[in-house]
């Protein structure tokens, strides 16, 4: 996944007329606030190569949010967990409501079907869906059966990052422009160079309080290149040198600050693949009449509509490396609904398993995150110029951090 948006919100200068007390309160609060986000960025890689342990000293090892990018960034961005802002995986059952309903009359037209499963194709008619639609968030099809949609929900239809994109939830623009502060947050349509520039020259010139610098392409390296000191050491040094960049900028500006580096999650080597549409096959049951499925990467989603289809689907995953969640974990993960939007049973896959063909691709990918929180490989980081709260600890702790008074 990638970044989401750019934008400045200048705050109105206060008169001089204002109380002793009041300025005494702006002063507290004068130091500029730097987070610079870089997906994937795990802590195994950050105790590898030592990033940055010169300028960051204060770092420790952030237990993941469950889910997948687009599970996390809802949660950095509000400090909410799935249950409460209602995204885990991309797709959900839904028939009543999906947004796509439309296209049960264009899903048969969509023939020979192997044609509409080619990568190239898929981003094509993505792009398509996205503007009829009116999504502005990220949008992708990936291997989602085009004659499924119909009974699907999409959770991103909008940018998370403008302000009111997590409605009815408040996220980081909500919260920074309530707080009176001038902010900036990458726009994810750009590469993260230009970001990373524009976040340094508003640094520089003093125009910003607070930044939120956004860099999504570590992770697809990663997910193509895990292990690969070769790969990775090169983009690990590049991201170092634009946040010192970032810091050079700060201490130019003569203000107060910290800079702050974290990220959702690490990468999990490819251990093995697991077939669910060759299980569910054999079961006999039938998509959207017995049960529906989504597939991800890592789990497997279900829900039962006939009595039968729970015990069956059980039967079938019951040789594959990996467990059904309980409601236990789920609750401990903060994705445990009363409706059951995610699911009504979810099989989590071991680390390093993936399931192969799934919804997002047919074929397995060197590194995958999205396993359970504990996988040591999946630890995300936190880094920082400044002492880190003792409840930092998992990644729904940031917007804490970010949102903090006088911090």
């Amino acid at each position: 996944m990638t970044s989401r948006m750019d934008s400045v919100n200048p705050v109105t200068p206060k008169p001089a007329s204002e109380t002793n007390a009041t300025a005494a309160h702006d002063a507290a609060r004068d130091a500029v606030r730097v987070f610079v986000f870089v997906d994937a960025l795990g802590w195994k890689q950050v105790v590898k190569y030592g990033f940055l342990s010169d300028l960051l000293p204060h770092r420790r090892a952030i237990e993941m949010q469950f889910g997948y990018s687009c599970t996390a960034i809802p949660t950095i961005l509000s400090g909410l967990r799935p249950a409460e802002h209602g995204h885990l995986a991309f797709y959900d059952w839904a028939p009543r409501s999906s947004p796509f309903r439309a296209m049960r009359f264009v899903a048969p037209l969509l023939r020979p079907r192997s044609f509409w499963r080619r990568g190239r194709v898929r981003n094509q008619l993505s792009k398509l869906v996205k503007r009829a639609y009116g999504f502005t968030g990220y949008f992708q099809l990936y291997g989602v059966p085009i004659e499924r949609l119909p009974f699907l929900d999409y959770c991103e239809k909008t940018d998370m990052f403008r302000p009111g994109g997590l409605a009815p939830a408040k996220n980081l623009a909500d919260t920074w422009s309530e707080q009176g502060a001038r902010w900036h947050i990458s726009d994810w349509h750009l590469p993260e160079s230009e970001n990373f520039r524009r976040a340094e020259n508003l640094l520089r010139k003093g125009a910003i309080d607070r930044a939120f610098v956004y860099s999504a392409a570590f992770d697809a390296l990663q997910h193509d290149n895990v292990g690969r000191d070769d790969v990775l050491r090169p983009k690990v040094d590049r991201y170092a040198e634009s946040i010192r960049a970032l810091h050079s900028a700060l201490v130019s500006a003569g203000r107060p600050f910290s800079l702050t580096v974290f990220s959702d999650h690490g990468m999990t080597p490819l251990r093995g693949t697991a077939d669910a549409p060759a299980a569910l096959a054999k079961t006999g049951l039938r998509w959207g009449r017995q049960y529906a499925s989504a597939i991800d990467s890592t789990m497997a989603r279900f829900w039962w509509l006939e009595a039968g289809a729970e015990e069956k689907v059980r039967d079938a995953f019951s040789s594959f490396p990996g467990h059904w969640i309980s409601e236990r974990e789920m609750r401990n993960w903060g994705v445990w609904r009363d409706d059951h939007k995610f699911g009504d049973a979810i099989f989590l896959a071991d680390p390093g398993i993936q399931f192969c063909p799934s919804d997002m691709g047919v074929k397995p990918l060197a590194g995958m995150h999205g396993y359970a929180p504990d996988d040591e490989d999946s630890l995300a980081c936190f880094l920082s110029t400044d002492p880190a709260p003792d409840d930092v600890r998992r990644v729904c702790d940031y917007f804490a951090v970010m949102t903090a008074p006088g911090r």
